[in-house]
């Protein structure tokens, strides 16, 4: 199967998981949150505006899908957005649904220095 390793930045030019999932969230969340931004689903349950209908797409996220996105409330987003991990089943089924070739986790060691190297310059 073809698939890619992941940059950093990668969720700024994919977006698939904020039009693909209806994002859910306990109500209080929503608290702090543009009104607009939600909706309820439950008496206990809110979700972001936009994500729970047939064809979902986040009122926050900004831009093409696949190409460029942002996300208008990226500091104060959900826990629901924020267990979406790159790389992860959930992120990568979003991808399969808009054409997209799934990214591969790396397990990489932390960088380590054991030369007490300084430069000179």
């Amino acid at each position: 199967m073809l698939s890619q390793v992941p940059t950093q930045d990668a969720c700024l030019s994919c977006g698939a998981c904020c039009a693909f999932f209806r994002v859910s969230f306990y109500w209080a969340e929503g608290l702090h949150m543009p009104e607009h931004y939600t909706e309820p689903v439950t008496a206990v349950y809110s979700c972001m505006a936009g994500t729970n209908q047939p064809q979902p797409r986040c009122v926050a996220l900004a831009g093409e899908i696949g190409r460029q996105v942002s996300c208008g409330m990226y500091e104060a987003r959900s826990s629901s957005c924020k267990e979406v991990q790159i790389a992860d089943a959930q992120c990568n089924k979003a991808r399969a649904a808009y054409g997209m070739i799934p990214f591969t986790a790396l397990d990489m060691p932390a960088p380590v220095n054991d030369d007490d190297f300084n430069q000179v310059s």
